[in-house]
C-alpha cells in the first residue's frame, strides 16, 4: 500500500520526519493486519473488538482519554523537546487521545480472506487520509470527496508500501502557490503523473499545441493538453532536486487506462501508459520489491520543504493551553 506523504496543502506527519514515519507506517500496517487476520481466523481472539458498526468506529476515534502520552511515545514520538512538552501538559490536563492510532474495525464480519483484505485496506485508506491531514498538534480540514477519490485509492491500495505519494501538492515558489500533478517516489525513480481518462476507448491525438483532439463514436472534441501541467510539475521537481544537489531519475507519465494516445512525435522524456500497455507498466511497478532508500527519502524531504501547508492548532490543544 503506497504511503500518502502529502495531500494538496494539508499538514502531514511526514513533513515532520520523513526518515521515521515511512518505516513506522509499514510496521503499524503489518502489526494491525496480523492482529486483524488472527481475530478473524479465531473468533475467540479479541474478535469482538474487530467487527463494530461504522458509527462506533468513529466514536472510538474521537474519544477523549488520558492515556495519550503513552501512545504518543509509541508510534508517534518525534523529538525529545516534543516529548517533554507533551508530558508537562499531560500531567496538568486531560489531553485527548491521538486519533491516528490505527485499529481496524468493520461493519460486518468478512466471509473470505480476500473480503477481509479489502475491508482492511479501506479502513487503512481512511487512516492514511487522517495521517496526511493532521499531526499531534495541528489539523487540516479536507473535503470528504477524498474518501471516494478513485485515483488516490489507486495509488494507495495498489502499489508497494515503499512507494511515497504527493497527491497534487501545492508548492510555494517565490511566495506564489503552484498546484502540481501527482508525484510518485519509488525507491529508484520519481514519477510525475497525470490522468487523461474520459469515455471508454476514446482516442487522444497528441501534439505540442495547447489543445489535443479527442475522438469517440460521437465525434471530435478539444481537450486541454495534459503535458502543459505535467511539464510544469517536472520543471518544479527537477529544480528542487538540483537546488539540494540530489540526482534522482525523474520521469513524466500520462495514464489513460480506458483510452488510447496517438502522438507520433512524442517528446523523448514523456511516457504513456494507456490501454495497450498500461498493464505492462503497472505490473512492472508492482513487482518492484526494493526497500526504502536514503536517496528516495532525501528527495521526498526536499520536495516537502517547498510544499505549502494550511492548518490550524488542534482544538484539544488550544483548550488545553487555555486551561493551563
Amino acid at each position: 500500500m503506497g504511503q500518502l506523504i502529502k495531500l494538496q496543502d494539508y499538514v502531514s506527519r511526514y513533513e515532520q520526519d520523513i526518515f521515521t514515519y515511512p518505516s513506522r507506517f509499514v510496521r503499524l500496517k503489518t502489526q494491525q493486519w496480523e492482529r486483524t487476520k488472527a481475530g478473524w481466523e479465531n473468533e475467540g481472539m479479541d474478535a469482538s473488538n474487530l467487527f463494530l458498526p461504522t458509527s462506533s468506529v468513529h466514536i472510538e476515534e474521537e474519544r477523549d482519554t488520558p492515556v495519550f502520552l503513552k501512545k504518543l511515545k509509541g508510534f508517534f514520538k518525534n523529538s525529545q523537546e516534543v516529548e517533554t512538552e507533551v508530558e508537562e501538559q499531560a500531567e496538568s490536563s486531560n489531553i485527548p487521545e491521538d486519533p491516528l492510532q490505527f485499529s481496524a474495525s468493520f461493519e460486518y464480519k468478512p466471509q473470505t480472506l480476500e473480503e477481509l483484505k479489502r475491508q482492511y485496506l479501506d479502513q487503512l485508506y481512511r487512516f492514511q487520509l487522517k495521517w496526511a491531514s493532521s499531526t499531534v498538534f495541528e489539523k487540516s480540514y479536507f473535503p470528504s470527496k477524498f474518501y471516494f477519490e478513485d485515483n488516490l485509492k489507486f495509488f494507495l491500495q495498489r502499489f508497494p508500501d515503499t512507494f511515497l505519494i504527493l497527491y497534487k501538492p501545492i508548492f510555494l515558489l517565490k511566495n506564489a502557490p503552484v498546484e502540481a500533478e501527482i508525484i510518485l517516489l519509488t525507491p529508484t525513480d520519481l514519477w510525475c503523473i497525470t490522468f487523461l481518462e474520459e469515455e471508454n476507448s476514446a482516442v487522444f491525438i497528441g501534439s505540442n499545441e495547447r489543445f489535443w483532439i479527442k475522438r469517440t463514436n460521437y465525434g471530435e472534441k478539444k481537450v486541454l493538453n495534459p503535458l502543459i501541467s505535467l511539464n510544469r510539475t517536472g520543471r518544479i521537481v527537477r529544480k528542487i532536486l538540483k537546488a539540494n544537489e540530489i540526482e534522482f531519475p525523474v520521469h513524466k507519465l500520462v495514464i489513460s487506462r480506458n483510452g488510447y494516445i496517438d502522438y507520433p512525435a512524442v517528446p523523448f522524456d514523456i511516457k504513456f501508459a494507456e490501454a495497450r500497455n498500461f498493464d505492462t507498466w503497472f505490473q512492472s511497478m508492482r513487482s518492484l520489491k526494493s526497500p526504502l532508500k536514503h536517496l528516495q527519502l532525501k528527495s521526498a524531504e526536499s520536495l516537502l520543504q517547498f510544499c505549502q501547508t494550511t492548518s490550524m492548532r488542534r482544538p484539544e490543544w488550544m483548550q488545553s493551553e487555555e486551561n493551563s
